[in-house]
């Protein structure tokens, strides 16, 4: 039963789009600052926090991987991979 509870878990990640999951991560921290919250609910609440925190990174990966930027090369337009700052194809 775990494998189609983990299964539910990752549906419902990839139907929650990144802009959903800022904002439930923005609500989340707005209750915790305010500091009415009860001891149980505020652990429930910064575990909940964590997993959408978790999930706004993994999407910003992945698109981070599909970005690509055209620049302009002697043949004309080439595709290459997006770089991140700092990275070591700086010099190309």
């Amino acid at each position: 039963m775990a494998k189609s509870n983990n299964n539910a878990v990752k549906n419902e990640e990839t139907s929650v789009s990144f802009e959903q999951a800022m904002e439930a991560l923005e609500t989340i921290v707005t209750k915790l600052e305010s500091g009415d919250v009860p001891l149980e609910t505020a652990i429930e609440l910064f575990q909940e926090g964590m997993r959408l925190s978790n999930l706004c990174g993994q999407k910003l990966e992945q698109v981070e991987r599909r970005i690509e930027m055209l620049v302009d090369g002697e043949g004309g337009l080439q595709r290459k991979a997006f770089a991140q700052e700092g990275s070591s194809d700086k010099g190309e």
